[in-house]
């Protein structure tokens, strides 16, 4: 059997050569708890056995969701290679050594601009926004910018995988892996 974590790596590292942009943007489902969903592109920051990384501002509505309801759903379609792979599992939150560490990766810009956004809330003019950001940007002076209380990641710890690669007359080719326990199970699907 295929380890799904080595297979992702594969696909994942041919992607990052065909994409034109953003080879590591995914679709992440989300449900609140009423179950209501909301799906949003976000980017993945780290992946590995123990799950997928992605951050965020922990006051918008994608965070309000995942703490509501710590279970989602991630997609990553590659046009160019004509695939994608539908993950599934539960949500947690990173430790802050693991924020922290991505957070000073960012650009200076992107660390202000973090401080600067009310994420998800009615914005009157885009110049308040800007005024925000020069407020930030004064405040810390072109020196270290550390990591707001309000923003930090996700890991999703993945209980199903799927890998879809298209072919000829719609007769694709999935391959499911489900987690038991420590073990992963695969089976084919339809198309």
């Amino acid at each position: 059997m295929t380890d799904p974590f080595i297979l992702f790596d594969q696909w994942y590292a041919q992607a990052r050569d065909t994409e034109i942009n953003d080879s590591n943007a995914m679709g992440l489902a989300t449900a609140d708890a009423q179950g209501r969903p909301s799906v949003r592109m976000v980017l993945l920051k780290g992946h590995g056995p123990d799950g997928f990384i992605f951050y965020t501002n922990f006051e918008g509505r994608k965070a309000g969701d995942l703490l509501a309801n710590p279970h989602a759903a991630l997609l990553f379609h590659w046009k160019s290679l004509r695939r994608q792979i539908r993950i599934e599992g539960s949500v947690e939150r990173v430790d802050d050594a693991t924020a922290d560490a991505y957070f000073a990766t960012r650009s200076h810009d992107s660390q202000l601009g973090a401080w600067a956004s009310d994420q998800s809330r009615p914005l009157p003019s885009r110049q308040l926004f800007m005024d925000r950001f020069d407020t930030e940007q004064a405040r810390f002076d072109g020196g270290p910018v550390p990591r707001p209380p309000h923003w930090s990641g996700f890991r999703l710890t993945p209980e199903r995988i799927e890998f879809w690669q298209d072919r000829e007359h719609r007769l694709h080719e999935r391959r499911l892996f489900q987690r038991d326990g420590d073990a992963w199970g695969e089976m084919l699907l339809y198309p």
